[in-house]
């Protein structure tokens, strides 16, 4: 990990209470964003990819308990006051959530929830506020401004909504933006604009970008580097350029054998057999052992670290580059 980092997340174990006692959930996840870069945190549901962005925001319960160390912008998360954390979110870093209509009330205008937190934390007056929204709606590809700032958030379609949440995150300027697959609920060609408006704004303001998503091919297209996560931890570490001809894991490679090919005429998608665990349900071995078809006695016992292969850094024993490679 590089002190220029904007987000460093070193040796994360996250404990949560399930059944009435505290379970491990992640199990030292190492992470890292750079200004100006994309990375693409994927896996499928239930991995703890929302959970290591809610852990960087302090987002989590009461009863959560955090080892290791999430640094932003050079600050020590888990260690800063209620202060501290209210400065650090309100210039610092921003999240898009999945799902906007759960995020944005519903009797306020588009307006009123955009300049709240302008007015608030930064003390900026009602005029200059609604003036830099109104910009910010327009960067983001919102061009009746004003008109949707009097509008409230049920008379907006889905797509609108995703941009008005990506206007939020910008319009305090922060570094670095966390995305909590803000494309999910949205059809092939809304996922493609959004995707746009944010790789866009990440490249004209210079920011750090941590994408959240269950969509390798997507992350692959729209990020630098990517980070494979299962059952609470990180299972390969590779640039995006490079999944298709360096994935060396056998769930990374699996997922994207289950991915249908335009170019490709396949009578039956591959399905990855079993399902996929909870952080606090894998054992010592490596996470994925029941799933996996290169499976041997090592890996049920004994647990994993990442290491070089090829042109990536996989957690596995017997990793191999594909043989296209």
């Amino acid at each position: 990990m590089t002190d220029t980092a904007l987000l460093t997340i070193e040796n994360l174990r996250l404990h949560l209470p399930v059944d009435g006692r505290l379970r491990t959930v992640l199990h030292g996840v190492e992470l890292e964003v750079r200004s100006g870069e994309a990375v693409g945190l994927v896996g499928e549901s239930g991995s703890g990819k929302s959970l290591t962005a809610r852990a960087a925001m302090r987002l989590l319960p009461h009863k959560a308990r955090v080892d290791g160390d999430i640094r932003i912008g050079g600050h020590h998360v888990p260690g800063l006051d209620d202060t501290g954390l209210r400065r650090l979110r309100a210039h610092d870093v921003a999240m898009v959530f999945q799902d906007p209509r759960a995020h944005i009330n519903p009797v306020h205008t588009i307006g009123d929830f955009l300049t709240e937190g302008l007015r608030r934390t930064r003390g900026v007056k009602r005029g200059d506020a609604e003036h830099t929204v109104a910009a910010t709606l327009r960067e983001v590809g919102i061009e009746d401004a004003e008109r949707r700032m009097r509008q409230r958030p049920w008379q907006l379609s889905g797509g609108l909504l995703q941009r008005v949440m990506i206007a939020a995150a910008l319009v305090a300027g922060p570094r670095l933006i966390l995305a909590d697959e803000p494309t999910t609920a949205l059809d092939v060609t809304t996922q493609e604009e959004v995707m746009a408006i944010l790789g866009e704004q990440r490249r004209a303001r210079d920011l750090g970008l941590l994408f959240i998503t269950h969509d390798l091919e997507l992350a692959a297209a729209t990020c630098d580097r990517i980070a494979v996560m299962y059952a609470g931890r990180i299972v390969e570490h590779l640039p995006a350029a490079r999944l298709r001809d360096a994935a060396a894991h056998p769930y990374t490679q699996a997922l994207l054998a289950a991915r249908p090919s335009l170019g490709e005429r396949r009578t039956r998608l591959a399905a990855i057999p079993g399902r996929p665990l909870s952080g606090f349900e894998a054992g010592e071995g490596c996470p994925f052992a029941a799933r996996c078809p290169r499976v041997e006695e090592r890996c049920r016992g004994e647990r994993p670290a990442l290491r070089a292969v090829g042109g990536s850094m996989a957690a596995c024993h017997f990793a191999k580059e594909p043989e296209n490679a």
